[in-house]
């Protein structure tokens, strides 16, 4: 067996930190400053987002707070939402549901409502099924709806599909929060603003992912009304997520927003999904299971053929009863990674 590859489709989370990025917490390291974010730095950070997603006209159009993880970036969003009484509709996959060990639910007190969502996405007609028992004291009570951007089997939701569920929510005083984790990723894939996917489109608070786009341990939680935000700087403090060497979490987002360094991440990641994609659909014992619309590939293979794949890269199963297996791909992806995967998974599977 060859030596394994310094690369692999795991995850966007096991790439390393793109250069720029890191070349701008290198020169944040210089000297003193002061802490927990009263610092340029963060100055400078706050003012790219509000560049990208801000009106232009006022300094609290927007609030943006600096965290460590998503986990972290979606119970604050959703513990500023509601209250414990209240109720969280998602998809049965969504990533607070199924990957953060209850967190969301341990902070925030309220309930998850998880409906089926065959392709990742929500719509109207499904959260409709969830939205009921309104004001009956003996039912949880709907007050947000979940939606993740791009979803956790790849697929993007569209501007118009993100609007339907904003309108749907606001009609009945629901709020609508986006878990970006791969916010990028379904920006790049849609060719739009980072804007017009969420504030344009009805979103009121978001969770912005930096680490899966090159940053190191940087989420930002981003309020498009600060009036649902007065009380964060203290939930923050009180999830253990206000840095105290804050500016070298700001810095990230600062080489992230500049120049569009996050688009040209995400563009490429989702360029090697797709090639990856053309390389894997050339194998018959492979079966393509989702769209292939950002950065994610999930396919169906031979049973047996998932360890001995694995013995040289490292993934995930995302389905073991059917033999559903998730590949990645990142910033730092090149063509010949893929192709040498692909080669490889062709080996394997066709008993070569």
């Amino acid at each position: 067996m060859p030596s394994k590859p310094i690369r692999s489709f795991a995850s966007d989370n096991n790439a390393g930190i793109h250069p720029r990025v890191l070349d701008a917490i290198a020169a944040a390291n210089r000297g003193h400053t002061v802490g927990y974010g009263d610092d340029p730095y963060t100055e400078a950070a706050v003012a790219k987002f509000k560049e990208h997603f801000g009106g232009g006209k006022k300094d609290n159009d927007i609030d943006v707070y600096f965290v460590f993880n998503g986990t972290a970036a979606n119970c604050l969003s959703l513990a500023a939402l509601g209250r414990s009484y209240h109720a969280v509709i998602c998809a049965e996959g969504a990533h607070i549901n199924t990957d953060e060990c209850g967190a969301p639910e341990k902070f925030t007190g309220s309930k998850l409502l998880p409906i089926p969502a065959p392709d990742g996405r929500l719509t109207v007609e499904s959260v409709s099924h969830a939205y009921h028992g309104i004001g009956v004291e003996h039912h949880v009570q709907p007050r947000v709806i979940s939606i993740t951007q791009s979803t956790e089997v790849g697929t993007v939701y569209r501007p118009e599909e993100i609007k339907a569920l904003a309108d749907y929510a606001h009609e009945r005083n629901l709020f609508l929060h986006m878990d970006g984790a791969r916010i990028a990723n379904a920006a790049a894939s849609l060719g739009v603003s980072l804007r017009q996917i969420t504030r344009d489109a009805g979103v009121d608070v978001l969770s912005f992912g930096g680490t899966k786009n090159g940053a190191m341990g940087a989420e930002a939680i981003v309020f498009f009304n600060p009036k649902l935000s007065p009380d964060l700087k203290f939930m923050r403090k009180q999830a253990m997520q206000l840095a105290s060497k804050m500016r070298f979490v700001s810095a990230q987002f600062t080489a992230l927003l500049t120049d569009d360094l996050w688009r040209a991440n995400a563009a490429h990641a989702n360029g090697m999904a797709q090639l990856l994609k053309q390389e894997l659909s050339r194998i018959p014992q492979v079966k393509l299971i989702y769209d292939v619309q950002a950065n994610g590939v999930f396919a169906q293979i031979p049973t047996e053929a998932i360890a001995r794949i694995q013995e040289r890269y490292f993934f995930y199963v995302w389905e073991e009863a059917k033999s559903v297996v998730r590949w990645m791909c990142s910033f730092d992806t090149t063509e010949d990674d893929v192709k040498e995967f692909a080669r490889f998974v062709e080996e394997v599977v066709t008993g070569r």
